[in-house]
């Protein structure tokens, strides 16, 4: 296995912490409709997190993405999985005020659509983190197949 491939087990292994919503509301500034992520498995400080995201057909976006074939646009995945590394570091005390801002997403690719009733597993594998900027490498799951998977880089800027 390669350093940056992430394996779709870490819902396996035993979390060191989990943020419920009122924890991932404490550490990111998003709110509804922006929130895109329910629970996060942090596996292990600073380097892996696990979010979950489960689809509704209540969510805003599928009144128009698209009528009839409800379909979770991709820059959205990307987004929650964003959000998962945002909540795996802005919880820490050392980052608390911070807000954490894309610099650049790099090998995005979109393997299958998520729909209504889907789990999402947005796995998380820390590349690099400074004290200023860092880079993620993200896979989006459904019950293991692949969905999406990007790389970001983001900057960690003064609330």
């Amino acid at each position: 296995m390669e350093n940056n491939e992430i394996k779709s087990t870490n819902l396996e292994k035993k979390p060191v912490r989990i943020l419920d919503i009122n924890d991932i509301q404490k550490a990111i500034p998003h709110r509804y409709p922006f929130l895109l992520i329910d629970k996060v498995k942090v596996m292990e400080e600073s380097k892996k997190a696990v979010g979950i995201k489960l689809v509704s057909m209540n969510e805003w976006y599928f009144q128009g993405h698209f009528p009839g074939k409800p379909i979770m646009p991709g820059v959205l995945i990307v987004e929650a999985l964003a959000q998962t590394a945002c909540a795996l570091f802005l919880s820490k005390p050392e980052f608390s005020n911070k807000l954490a801002f894309f610099m650049g997403i790099d090998a995005t690719k979109f393997r299958r659509a998520v729909v209504p009733g889907d789990r999402l597993e947005l796995n998380i594998d820390v590349l690099k983190i400074g004290s200023r900027a860092g880079k993620i490498r993200g896979e989006a799951r459904v019950e293991q197949e692949l969905a999406a998977e990007s790389e970001f880089t983001f900057a960690l800027v003064d609330r």
